[in-house]
């Protein structure tokens, strides 16, 4: 898509005046969408769209009308949580492209950038937990949501198949375990799932956390959310000579805010899937189609992989157990 395409797309949605000149700038750090941030003479906003095929090394495709969801997702968040979300400011689901506010990253610092260079809030980890918290138990209870977001589709290409069965796959001994995995949590349908409760996902705001990139929305399992966010606090302390036990008091925050809002069901319940679905993401961005880029050595990857697979192979049911062994692991 041009330059000018672009700029056509927000005249009809009317964020650019027929005679207004607008500038283009590309924003950095996603895989899956291109992102600028539109500036004219009157505003600053940002428009997103979705790529057919991701910017990793792998073959990683997903269908572009994911931006839809994620449009629809921030919509129905602002509702209930509107410091939460950008606010959406027009679409083009034809083009599979939307627009929505700029939020100055000076005043808004992405969360990753903040936990890699050592400054771990718990309380802030709290916050996102609660907040995420908030939106499950906000969603369980709108009967709409499965229609609306019934997104398996989308939900396997992104998450399903490059973090469960490409990662069974690069660990045959594990595959049946993968292959269980991804169809207990396909089969889970209770709550509006963000997909990417990543901390490059997240903004501290001066109000609380933001939530963005929530492409992968989908109703289902809450407990890959859970679980998702959690895996970072694991993967950041998994580098040579990280504060392990900083990290490891931010899981423990985030999680006791997260289950004192679970109302939906019963939270030993959804905690076991959760627990289930942690040691396979973990090893998931080390094996999968999505590595994470700071663990740069063999000897960290190879760390995560002895702390992963039996846990995998024998789960737990409990998040605690999987921290300890995490904490114990050489």
């Amino acid at each position: 898509m041009t330059h000018d395409d672009i700029i056509e797309a927000l005249r009809r949605m009317g964020l650019v005046g027929p005679d207004e000149t607008a500038r283009l700038t590309p924003l950095t750090g996603g895989v899956s969408s291109d992102i600028h941030l539109v500036e004219t003479a009157e505003r600053r906003f940002c428009v997103k769209r979705a790529l057919a095929r991701l910017k990793v090394a792998a073959v990683w495709e997903a269908p572009p009308g994911r931006n839809a969801a994620e449009a629809a997702w921030m919509r129905m968040v602002g509702k209930w949580l509107p410091r939460a979300v950008p606010k959406i400011l027009g679409e083009d689901p034809g083009l599979g492209l939307f627009a929505m506010t700029f939020l100055p990253p000076a005043e808004n610092p992405v969360w990753k950038t903040e936990l890699l260079a050592g400054r771990i809030d718990p309380g802030f980890a709290a916050a996102v937990g609660r907040d995420l918290g908030v939106i499950h138990a906000r969603s369980a209870r709108d009967a709409d949501l499965p229609r609306l977001f019934a997104n398996d589709e989308t939900f396997e290409a992104i998450r399903i198949e490059p973090y469960l069965r490409a990662t069974g796959r690069a660990h045959p001994p594990l595959a049946g375990r993968f292959e269980a995995l991804a169809t207990a949590t396909l089969a889970n349908k209770r709550a509006l799932v963000h997909g990417d409760v990543s901390p490059k996902n997240i903004l501290r705001g001066s109000s609380g956390p933001v939530f963005l990139d929530a492409e992968c929305a989908w109703f289902g399992d809450p407990a890959f959310d859970l679980a998702f966010c959690l895996n970072h606090f694991l993967l950041k302390g998994a580098r040579t000579g990280a504060p392990r036990q900083d990290y490891i008091k931010a899981f423990d925050a985030f999680a006791a805010a997260y289950r004192a809002e679970v109302a939906w069901e019963a939270p030993a319940t959804l905690e076991a899937r959760a627990a289930a679905l942690l040691p396979a993401l973990f090893l998931a961005r080390i094996d999968g189609k999505s590595p994470v880029e700071y663990l740069t050595t063999e000897a960290e990857r190879d760390t995560v992989r002895r702390c992963a697979v039996p846990l995998i192979a024998d789960p737990s049911d409990r998040l605690i157990d999987i921290a300890t062994r995490w904490m114990q692991a050489a």
